[in-house]
């Protein structure tokens, strides 16, 4: 998966906690007499590429090669960027865990885990399997909050 300049740009602000305005003051980027955040905004939105010498300067800040930057070598990006989960996810996770683990348990009509009832499984099992549910739904609820949260509600 390739991702943007805009993209990689974003997430190695984030990953240092600086800010578009902290950024630019660290690069230096002036606009007038104030340091010009929104031409990081352009830059991290893709609406405006930087001129090769401010891509130059950004690798030397953040300490990766011109060819991690531009896409050419391994990707700085992780593949892992998605939102994190705030405490209400966090409870609805252990709410959506506790109806499942219910219906797993004998006669309540779901499928029980390979022809197993979940309580006939032994203690080590019986944790895999509700920490690959509980995992699994994180991960699903972390998706959603990408997938559906307007641009205007993400965090930046």
């Amino acid at each position: 998966m390739s991702y943007s300049f805009g993209k990689k740009l974003k997430w190695l602000r984030t990953s240092k906690k600086l800010t578009q305005e902290g950024l630019a003051r660290a690069l230096n980027l002036r606009y007038g007499t104030n340091f010009n955040k929104g031409m990081i905004s352009k830059w991290e939105n893709d609406k405006e590429e930087p001129r090769m010498d401010s891509i130059r300067y950004i690798a030397d800040f953040f300490n990766i090669s011109l060819d991690e930057i531009l896409g050419l070598k391994s990707n700085p990006v992780p593949k892992n960027t998605l939102p994190e989960l705030t405490e209400k996810d966090e409870r609805d996770v252990q709410k959506e865990l506790e109806k499942i683990i219910k219906g797993l348990k004998t006669g309540s009509g779901f499928a029980a885990f390979g022809g197993v009832d979940i309580d006939e499984l032994d203690e080590e099992d019986r944790e895999l399997l509700i920490a690959s549910l509980e995992n699994s739904l994180r991960l699903a609820k972390r998706i959603a909050k990408e997938k559906f949260t307007p641009k205007k509600h993400r965090k930046e």
